[in-house]
């Protein structure tokens, strides 16, 4: 059996997955649940996943603001990586097929991101390489509803910033006003919040929203 053949026989060894994870925003699969679904039929036909970092970005944004009375910080890292993702028949070695993929992790203390990246990265890809359904509510289809409103949202919040450094308010302190007002993250507002906030600035002019 030939690499190519193996890799079909995963794939029809995994007919669905059902999200086995709870977030804030939406269920998911869990990376644990998705490469126990395809380690038995892998172990079985000798086929080897090999997965090399070839590049990686790192990008942090630290927010400062005031608490009651006290200073605070807080800095969201931003790891991506650029993988190779190897296929290699344990029986014939020769036999491989190597994939470029992409993938990112998201972290707050700062030392694991590259391992978010890289457990995020192993699930995606062995979802998408065997075709895998899942849930309607995983986080794939999650994304692919934001992807459909981006543009609005996108422009929505550059609206909001137009109008609070417009307002002469410093760009640093947005934030942490976001997070005061609605206890999230300027990416994490919806439309409507963005329309109240810009309201706000307006109609109080120099005052803070």
């Amino acid at each position: 059996m030939n690499i190519y053949q193996k890799l079909v026989e995963v794939r029809k060894s995994v007919p669905y997955l059902q999200k086995d994870s709870v977030g804030k925003q939406y269920n998911y699969n869990s990376g644990s649940q998705v490469v126990a679904a395809v380690r038995g039929k892998m172990d079985e036909l000798s086929l080897l996943l090999i997965p090399e970092i070839v590049g990686h970005a790192l990008h942090a944004e630290t927010v400062e603001y005031t608490e009651g009375n006290k200073p605070k910080k807080t800095t969201t890292y931003f790891t991506e990586v650029d993988l190779i993702m190897t296929w290699v028949n344990a029986e014939a070695p020769e036999e491989r097929i190597r994939i470029p993929w992409y993938s990112q992790g998201v972290d707050i203390a700062g030392e694991k991101g590259v391992g978010k990246a890289a457990s995020y990265g192993e699930k995606t890809f062995l979802i998408k390489q065997f075709n895998i359904p899942t849930d309607e509510l995983d986080a794939d289809a999650f994304q692919g509803k934001l992807d459909k409103s981006s543009g609005r949202k996108s422009n929505a919040i550059a609206q909001l910033k137009s109008a609070w450094i417009g307002a002469g308010f410093a760009a640093n302190l947005l934030i942490p006003q976001i997070k005061k007002k609605f206890g999230c993250g300027i990416s994490d507002l919806n439309e409507a919040q963005v329309d109240e906030l810009i309201a706000d600035i307006r109609a109080k002019g120099s005052e803070p929203a």
